[in-house]
């Protein structure tokens, strides 16, 4: 049994789903202690149990420890089963964290498979639905499988209740990436969703964003949405290229203006476009672990953030695969394998 610490590195909830993950695709037994020991509500909260559960469901595994507040836990894994499956939440909890825990196993299973999900799906704290439709999905059926994400009602945090279908039909192994320049810039977006809350806020966070970037009105939009359990507001803003499509999103809350949505958005943005790369910190993150299981690829981004060094350190405790980078100036080259 590989015996995990839950407070290294970032020590947030990644360490248990990254683990959970791992310990499915290899078989690996596992015991992750100190679950989210520095955080303000440490142990695992309720995202994190739905997540390890459907995982243990999925592999047919022994699972121990799984309840709110655990500090500790146990998977003993099993074969992992293709088939149709249904998780929820229970709250606002990220939607999209727990797909990212059982995708892995899923899209290399000897089946295609369905999850139906709820719970949250538009998280300030998690990559929100339209993050995943357009930026990570279309990169890892790229690497072989047919993932295909349907938002069938959104969830914004606090109120949740969002529903999210993906059917996947699975590839034997995966095939690697080489993302090292995004290619010819194709297309740009910005979309202001808005839920049960008045139209100008978007008019506004849509004013910012022409002001800032000189976009044309015919690359603006706004979504309103109506079924919905609570009001909410996000800002999506999208950088379409030959290799990749990047996402930076703002999350509208109280007490914070739409202008200054906006400008966070567009300053993440700016960030990833002076840099030249085609893949930005958080996509970084999630490349890691397909890249790693595929055994190799190779992109170019931002600086590696802790969630990603964390992944890779972990990555290293399960699988025999090399992974180096190199700093070079205002960007960082990731190689695995």
């Amino acid at each position: 049994m590989l015996d995990v610490d839950g407070s290294q590195g970032e020590g947030g909830g990644q360490i248990v789903r990254s683990a959970v993950a791992l310990s499915m695709v290899t078989g690996t037994p596992i015991r992750v202690r100190r679950i989210r020991a520095g955080r303000r509500r440490p142990g695992l909260r309720r995202q994190h149990l739905t997540a390890v559960r459907a995982a243990a469901e999925i592999c047919g595994g022994g699972l121990s420890g799984d309840r709110v507040g655990s500090a500790e836990l146990e998977l003993v894994p099993g074969p992992v089963a293709a088939g149709d499956y249904r998780f929820a939440v229970g709250t606002a909890g990220s939607t999209t964290l727990v797909l990212q825990t059982v995708l892995p196993a899923l899209v290399t299973a000897p089946g295609p498979s369905t999850l139906v999900l709820e719970g949250g799906t538009h998280n300030p704290m998690a990559p929100p639905f339209p993050y995943l439709a357009s930026t990570f999905l279309p990169l890892l059926e790229r690497m072989g499988p047919a993932v295909a994400a349907t938002l069938e009602r959104p969830g914004f945090y606090p109120a949740g209740g969002g529903r999210i279908r993906i059917e996947i039909e699975p590839c034997e192994r995966l095939r690697g990436l080489e993302l090292l320049a995004p290619g010819k810039r194709r297309a740009r977006r910005a979309t202001a969703i808005l839920a049960h809350l008045p139209r100008h806020i978007g008019e506004r966070e849509l004013r910012v964003v022409q002001k800032k970037t000189g976009w044309p009105a015919s690359d603006l939009r706004i979504e309103e949405v109506e079924d919905c359990d609570g009001p909410g507001n996000l800002l999506v803003l999208e950088v379409e290229s030959e290799l990749v499509t990047e996402t930076f999103t703002g999350f509208g809350k109280v007490g914070v203006r739409a202008e200054a949505v906006a400008l966070q958005a567009v300053r993440e943005m700016r960030r990833y476009l002076e840099a030249g790369v085609p893949v930005g910190e958080y996509l970084a993150d999630q490349l890691l672990l397909p890249l790693a299981l595929a055994g190799n690829g190779t992109f170019a981004t931002l600086p590696l953030t802790r969630h990603a060094t964390t992944q890779i350190d972990l990555i290293g405790r399960f699988l025999d695969v090399p992974i180096t980078t190199e700093r070079q100036e205002q960007r960082t080259v990731v190689r695995v394998g």
